[in-house]
C-alpha cells in the first residue's frame, strides 16, 4: 500500500502511478488537499483510494494526521509506503527486484521499517531550463546531485539519525545550516494501529523504528527518495506556498527560501555529480545494500 498526501500534483502524478504500479504497489491511498488541476481526474482509477479536505496542510502536522488514520485503519498489518509525489525509492537491486522482493528481505531480518536519504535532484542549469512533460520520467531533466555534504546527528531521544545538507542545504541554507529541510526518513513500514510518525516521515513511534541508518559501517540496509521536486513547475509553485504558509512550522523563518527558488536559480556546480546507478550512490555512502545479496544469483557474474 502506497499512502500520499497530494495537492495540484497533476504534472507529477501520470509518471509516479506508472513507477510504483511497476514497483509493486497494489493500491494507492491518497488525500487531496483542495487540489484545483486536474489531478482528482488522474487518481480516478480502480487501484485508488482518494479522501478530499481543504483543512489546513500544516495544523494537521502536514498531512501526517490524515495519512495516520487512513494507516490505522487500512495498513494494520501491511507494509505501507508513506511518500510524497515528488519522490521515488529506490533500494539496493531496485532494477529486477520490486517491492514485494524487498518486504520479503525486509521479513526476514525480522525487519519492520526501512530507510530512505531524500536526495535533492536539479538540472545542470536554471530550473526553468528544461520544461517537464507529464508522464516523463522526472530523473531525465534532473540528473545532478550533491554526492557529499551530509551532516549526520543522532537524536538520543527519538533514537533516530537526522541528516540535513545536500543541495537545499549548501545553497539556500549554507549561513543557517541547522534549518535545512531533513532529509533522514523511513518511509517505509511494516504497519501497526499503533505506531504513528512524529515528524513527516522522518521519525516514527515507538522508537525502534527508527534504526534504519548506520552512519558508520553502512551494515543496515538503506534506500534513496529520489526528490524531483526541482523541475522547472516548482519555480511558479515557490510564489504560491510562500503565500500559502502552508509547508514550514514557522513559514515567515522560510519566506527567503521560496523567494530564492522563484529567482529560478542554477544548484548545479563544479562538485555534482551525474545520476547513474545506485551502486555508485552507495560508493558515496548515501545508501547501503548492508548484508544483502541478489535474489537471482545469476546477476552477481554480470
Amino acid at each position: 500500500m502506497l499512502f500520499a498526501c497530494v495537492r495540484n500534483e497533476e504534472a507529477r502524478l501520470p509518471y509516479f502511478l506508472d513507477y510504483y504500479r511497476k514497483m509493486g504497489v497494489g493500491h494507492f491511498l491518497f488525500v487531496d488537499n483542495g487540489s484545483n488541476d486536474a489531478t482528482s481526474d488522474i487518481l480516478d482509477a480502480a487501484d485508488i483510494s482518494v479522501w478530499t479536505t481543504d483543512q489546513s496542510y500544516r495544523l494537521s502536522r502536514f498531512g501526517m494526521d490524515w495519512v495516520t488514520w487512513l494507516q490505522i485503519k487500512h495498513g494494520h498489518g501491511h507494509w505501507c509506503l508513506t511518500v510524497d509525489a515528488d519522490e521515488l525509492l529506490i533500494y539496493p537491486y531496485h532494477e529486477t527486484e520490486d517491492l514485494h522482493a524487498l518486504t520479503r528481505r525486509l521479513d526476514r531480518d525480522g525487519k519492520r521499517s526501512f530507510g530512505a536519504l531524500m536526495l535533492d535532484l536539479y538540472p545542470k542549469g536554471r530550473l526553468s531550463d528544461a520544461p517537464y512533460v507529464p508522464g516523463e520520467d522526472p530523473t531525465q531533466q534532473l540528473e545532478w546531485y550533491d554526492p557529499t555534504g551530509y551532516p549526520t546527528k543522532y537524536q538520543p531521544p527519538l533514537r533516530n539519525m537526522l541528516i540535513r545538507g545536500g543541495a537545499r542545504g549548501r545553497v539556500f541554507f549554507a549561513s543557517e545550516p541547522e534549518r535545512a529541510p531533513t532529509l533522514s526518513k523511513a518511509p517505509l513500514v511494516k504497519w501497526n494501529r499503533r505506531f504513528a510518525y512524529v515528524s513527516s516521515t522522518h521519525s516514527v513511534l515507538p522508537r525502534r523504528l527508527n534504526n534504519v541508518r548506520d552512519p558508520k559501517d553502512g551494515k543496515i540496509p538503506s534506500g534513496i527518495l529520489l526528490h524531483t521536486k526541482f523541475l522547472n513547475v516548482v519555480v511558479e509553485k515557490s510564489s504560491e506556498e510562500k503565500m500559502r504558509k502552508e509547508h514550514f512550522a514557522n513559514s515567515e523563518l522560510y519566506n527567503t527560501y521560496y523567494d530564492a527558488v522563484s529567482a529560478d536559480p542554477v544548484l548545479w556546480f563544479e562538485g555534482s555529480a551525474k545520476l547513474g546507478s545506485w551502486h555508485e550512490l552507495q560508493a558515496h555512502s548515501l545508501m547501503s545494500s548492508g548484508h544483502w545479496l541478489p535474489e537471482n544469483t545469476d546477476l552477481l557474474d554480470s
